[in-house]
């Protein structure tokens, strides 16, 4: 739990897969939310979540006050309004576009990747989602693998980058770190010296790429830009200090 202001009832419960893959949750929308409660200094405590007890049938979700309410971005709304903060306080309209611009790029694109990375390379979903599944009765264990594999894929494709081969998707997600390496610049935090509600999206997904639990040519790809992998570490150390990450620029 986070030390706060004062807040309207209990503290939060935020609900999460856990901490998993070498990472303080499997899912870089966890990571996300949890962040942005830190950043706002709301008091929280953290439980285990399962997505089909979300309100959106995934995590994380919240309970607030009797409220239950799911998906990071509107998580992050809710905060702000209910408890009087301000994630980018202080940026320019110009400097909160960009912002914004920044977290379209990781959710819509490089976190399908993180997914692809997993889901879609055999060895690496043997060693990885395959196992969420050992808690399944034996007798139909690999028919409900199998299923979700499916329908991940499904989703995958339809995203795009399960029409690429390794090579291609590799290659857009190289323009995608170029870029973001770029716009970090010599900074702390993407928008300069202060920790912004951005930040909390980018390190949920630059984590998740870097995580050296999943061998990746994406992986091999972000090991170039050294500003984003002490980036990476630094806010690891900042908002994860308990917890064992392998530090990316190592």
């Amino acid at each position: 739990m986070t030390a706060t202001q004062s807040s309207p009832g209990q503290p939060i419960t935020l609900y999460t897969g856990g901490a998993l893959f070498g990472l303080p949750d499997a899912s870089p929308f966890c990571i996300k939310a949890e962040v942005q409660l830190k950043m706002a200094g709301v008091p929280y405590v953290k439980a285990q979540g399962m997505p089909d007890q979300g309100p959106k049938g995934q995590i994380p979700y919240i309970e607030d006050d009797g409220t239950r309410l799911g998906d990071s971005t509107f998580i992050r709304a809710h905060i702000e309004a209910t408890y009087g903060v301000d994630l980018d306080a202080g940026l320019t309209p110009r400097q909160r576009a960009l912002s914004w611009t920044i977290e379209r790029l990781l959710e819509n694109q490089l976190y399908w990747t993180v997914v692809y990375s997993r889901w879609l390379i055999p060895e690496n979903f043997a060693k990885g989602p395959a196992q969420f599944f050992n808690r399944v009765p034996e007798a139909v264990r690999e028919q409900m693998r199998q299923s979700v594999l499916e329908r991940v894929t499904n989703n995958v494709r339809a995203a795009g980058p399960g029409r690429h081969s390794d090579a291609e998707i590799a290659d857009l997600c190289d323009r995608s770190l170029s870029a973001l390496s770029l716009l970090l610049g010599d900074q702390p935090y993407f928008m300069g010296d202060k920790a912004t509600a951005v930040d909390a999206t980018a390190l949920g997904v630059l984590a998740s790429l870097l995580t050296p639990y999943f061998d990746t040519e994406v992986r091999r790809r972000v090991l170039k830009y050294p500003n984003l992998l002490a980036y990476t570490d630094r806010l690891m150390a900042r908002f994860f200090p308990d917890f064992a990450w392998v530090p990316a620029a190592a």
